[in-house]
């Protein structure tokens, strides 16, 4: 492909001259007799090179630099200048002219200058063409990692899942093994623990597909104006008999002066449900001699928001390790009773209000957990006031 240069100088021997000789150096070669001239031709044909005298009547070859640089940086841009105009040759690599050749032009000096210029334009495209490369192999390999890190992921999933799935088919396996016993021994006895346990486990299958349901659906919280005091209030009077039957005292204490406020009541009833039941399992945590008995829920007016959840206990606790896991997938605390959902969806939800949750525990000194929600602009839909 030939290359296009661009000669500029006001005088048409110099013009002709050096066109000829570029010609027979393998150019296409434009020519432009004034400043304003060049520049109606450089953007229309956009040469790689540009050569051009310094002095010209209006505009010289300095602002001629500047405009051509300004309109196509990577332009190679060679100046010609006349002995005694050392000074502006040096003005104009100021300006990123790639070189200079004085007057009278020797061919073998602007061969040299031509051919650094080239050089550039080379050096750039292959740099160019590089990084492209280097572009579409990092998105290659991004998506190929992004892959591997999902299917990871699926992997993990599913094994959590499976192993949660055997420890309840485990359980229903034992649940129908003592109703067998019962029915063959006609023992009521059997036939009640059997039942029980068959239950028991069937309510835990349902509680998982929930569990599995409320992480993997993707929703934006339905805000509604309402008492910030319902849900937790509701969540006390459903786990008030689970509390008593474990032999927990579970307490409710509730900030009466709170205004109504823009939430998702059912998403906030999931969290706290899951939070006081964790509670009352750490309360009854047979591996630890020192579980205190007292769970206690509070809401409040937060310094920095709209409302404050607690869930206290004075269970069995953590230590840093384990506070430091607790909302990462699949990890439970409760060994094969737990499947490691219920603080993955509670910090979900957290999130989707834009809120946040904070848990402090130490080992045999029980557990709290804090819930902070954000104050909503009502008159917005429900975004986030700053």
């Amino acid at each position: 492909m030939v290359e296009k240069i661009l000669l500029v100088d006001d005088e048409e021997g110099i013009r002709k001259v050096l066109g000829i000789s570029l010609k027979d150096s393998g150019y296409e070669v434009l020519t432009a007799e004034s400043g304003a001239e060049a520049l109606r031709i450089f953007s229309k044909e956009r040469p790689p090179i540009v050569l051009t005298d310094i002095k010209m009547p209006g505009m010289d070859g300095i602002e001629l630099l500047q405009r051509i640089k300004e309109e196509r940086p990577e332009t190679e841009v060679i100046m010609i200048t006349g002995h005694g105009d050392m000074e502006l040759a040096i003005e104009s690599l100021k300006f990123d002219a790639t070189d200079f050749v004085t007057k009278p032009i020797n061919d073998d000096v602007l061969g040299i200058a031509l051919k650094r210029a080239r050089e550039s334009i080379n050096l750039r495209t292959k740099l160019k063409e590089y990084t492209e490369n280097l572009e579409e192999l990092v998105e290659d390999k991004t998506k190929k990692l992004v892959e591997a890190e999902r299917l990871a992921v699926v992997g993990q999933t599913v094994a959590a899942i499976a192993h949660a799935i055997k420890n309840i088919t485990g359980g229903l396996t034992g649940g129908a093994f003592v109703l067998e016993k019962g029915l063959e021994l006609k023992n009521e006895k059997y036939l009640c623990q059997g039942w029980d346990m068959v239950k028991g486990n069937v309510a835990k299958i349902k509680g998982l597909a929930i569990d599995l349901l409320n992480y993997a659906k993707e929703r934006e919280p339905d805000h509604r104006l309402c008492d910030p005091n319902r849900p937790i209030q509701e969540v006390y009077d459903l786990m008030l008999p689970r509390a008593r039957e474990h032999g927990v005292n579970l307490h409710i204490e509730l900030d009466r002066g709170l205004s109504e406020v823009l939430l998702d009541p059912e998403g906030i009833h999931r969290c706290m449900l899951n939070l006081v039941t964790n509670a009352i399992d750490a309360c009854t945590d047979i591996s630890c001699s020192k579980t205190g008995r007292e769970v206690t829920l509070r809401s409040s007016k937060g310094k920095d928001c709209a409302v404050e959840y607690q869930v206290v206990d004075e269970g069995c606790g953590m230590d840093k390790e384990t506070r430091d896991k607790i909302f990462q997938r699949f990890f439970s605390t409760k060994g094969s009773q737990g499947t490691g959902l219920g603080l993955m969806i509670t910090k979900k939800i957290v999130d989707e209000h834009k809120g946040v949750i904070e848990c402090e525990s130490r080992k045999g000194k029980g557990t709290k957990f804090v819930i902070k929600l954000p104050i909503k602009d009502q008159t917005s839909g429900g975004g986030v006031t700053r």
